[in-house]
């Protein structure tokens, strides 16, 4: 049996994939640029829970070097591949689109050239629900998704179709799964569940695009990996939602709760919503419960807590991460 290389591992998602694989008794292949798009002692804080997991190898490679690629093939038998290496962030794809691509779709072919020149037939790609923009909630994956709202959500649709093409004319077996919007310990500092704790804890301003009544689909990153790794059963062609499956949350009452939680009143700057911005997002998850047997079992209150918990108890250094 060889391993499952996990791209992005040092990643929100990846460490806690790679976690959870290792606690399995998988061998896992590690790997992670260790880039700057966001603050990269976050990134060699997640590391640490995993480069000491005795089934883990770890390498510092970008997916967009090929030749790095072909050789960590060369070095390890690998016999399925997570994807979960990317640029992430809507806002940030329109300023800067051209890493968006190099990275989320030049970077997913480098994968894919390369499983099937070493005949590695098992790929799971992470996509997001941001491609659902404009259609009837909650979303399923049958919905129309050619109209993507910002670079970031056309590189995953490349991501997505670029996985079909090799599973039709190479048969690898892929599974794409859309993520909606996850939350959890250690969370990216550019999004808004690590920025709105830290802001209401320290008493700093915090920004709202739009009205605070667009809603979000919140999902635990436990649950997340946990879905990603049941996907490696899959054969075939599949994509699949990974998401909360209950009432969305508005943003002005997940402020609350963090308030509620910290015992402190959050100070709003009000900013416009950008065209690249969905309103709300809401999961049909029939499919992760009928493919994968998945359903999430940690709701936003426990979430919530454990997030909130994990920061205070780091709060010396994550109170320190640039933002």
């Amino acid at each position: 049996m060889g391993s499952i290389l996990v791209t992005g591992a040092a990643g929100f998602i990846g460490h806690q994939v790679t976690q959870q694989l290792a606690a399995e008794g998988h061998e896992v292949v590690a790997i992670d640029s260790l880039n700057d798009a966001y603050d990269v002692a976050m990134k060699e804080h997640r590391l640490k829970g995993i480069e000491s997991l005795q089934n883990v190898s770890f390498r510092a490679i970008d997916i967009e070097n090929l030749e790095a690629v072909q050789n960590l093939f060369s070095e390890f038998t690998i016999d399925a591949v997570i994807n979960l290496a990317a640029r992430a962030g809507v806002r940030y794809s329109i300023e800067n689109p051209h890493v968006y691509l190099t990275t989320n779709a030049h970077g997913a072919l480098n994968l894919l050239e390369t499983m099937r020149a070493k005949e590695c037939g098992r790929l799971i790609q992470a996509s997001t629900s941001s491609l659902y923009a404009g259609q009837p909630m909650p979303f399923r994956e049958s919905s129309q998704v050619d109209k993507p709202l910002s670079p970031y959500a056309a590189s995953k649709k490349a991501a997505e179709t670029m996985a079909y093409t090799y599973h039709h004319l190479f048969g690898i077996h892929a599974t794409v799964l859309r993520y909606f919007t996850v939350y959890g310990p250690a969370g990216r500092p550019d999004m808004a569940p690590f920025r709105f704790i830290r802001w209401i804890d320290e008493g700093s301003p915090l920004t709202v695009f739009g009205d605070g009544s667009q809603t979000r689909d919140f999902t635990y990153v436990d649950d997340i990996a946990r879905g990603t790794i049941a996907a490696l059963n899959l054969d075939g062609h599949h994509t699949i939602n990974l998401g909360g499956g209950k009432k969305p949350i508005a943003l002005l009452d997940f402020i609350r709760a963090i308030e509620e939680r910290l015992q402190k009143k959050a100070e709003i700057r009000w900013e416009p919503m950008s065209a690249s911005e969905m309103i709300d997002t809401s999961a049909d998850i029939a499919e992760a419960k009928r493919l994968l047997d998945w359903e999430p079992l940690t709701d936003l209150d426990e979430g919530l807590d454990r997030t909130i918990e994990w920061y205070l108890a780091n709060k010396e250094w994550a109170s320190t991460i640039a933002l």
